[in-house]
């Protein structure tokens, strides 16, 4: 990965941040060690989906979700990480499809100004039609990434090319959350769609 692309935290490392500090604490997952037990991540938003509709986070109340924070115009991190979720959601999915059905997998833009719900609809697309995009306004996508501890910064474009062809620094995780909203686990994206599915095989019930 081009250091110059972004600056990309590793799973291990947000996990560690996250967990550390609060082990005492009661986290809701389906297991008492659950490896984002009792962090504070997630909570309500306001985001709009790929058709434009707009979506709140009680709409997944019930199911297990896996939110992942990129921008379609990633050139190399965003759609590899995205892959490998979805590989491992559909290997899941077969091996366990009455489970799958409680699942979804979410891709939140943090770069509104390009993905808009067009945009982002042609992205996920390409990895499966359970894949759920989400974009919003720049406010909007603040807000949700605060509740998920995500770092992300537009670079500047590259000289001599044209404004729009920015890039976006990111923190790197996929967030597994049970059904009552609460952190489970960071999924290992940036591994392979094998180790996805074990985790999802490990956590989701």
């Amino acid at each position: 990965m081009p250091i110059i692309a972004r600056k990309c935290l590793s799973a291990l490392a947000l996990a560690t941040a996250l967990t550390l500090p609060l082990a005492a604490c009661s986290s809701g997952a389906p297991a008492s060690d659950a490896p984002l037990a009792g962090a504070q991540l997630g909570g309500d938003f306001t985001l709009v989906n790929e058709a434009g509709k707009t979506v709140h986070a009680a709409d997944f109340a019930g199911k297990y979700t896996v939110f992942y924070f990129g921008y379609t115009y990633c050139p190399d991190v965003c759609p590899l990480d995205t892959a490998n979720l979805m590989q491992g959601y559909h290997a899941f999915a077969k091996a366990h499809p009455d489970k799958a059905a409680r699942l979804v997998p979410i891709f939140v833009s943090i770069d509104p100004a390009r993905d808009t719900p067009q945009v982002l609809a042609q992205f996920t697309g390409n990895f499966g039609k359970e894949l759920v995009g989400l974009t919003g306004s720049a406010d909007q996508i603040a807000t949700v990434a605060k509740e998920f501890a995500v770092y992300y910064q537009k670079r500047a474009a590259p000289k001599g090319a044209a404004p729009q062809a920015y890039l976006m620094d990111h923190s790197r995780a996929a967030y597994l959350m049970g059904p009552d909203g609460k952190p489970i686990a960071l999924l290992p994206v940036e591994q392979n769609g094998e180790a996805v599915a074990a985790e999802l095989t490990r956590w989701v019930r």
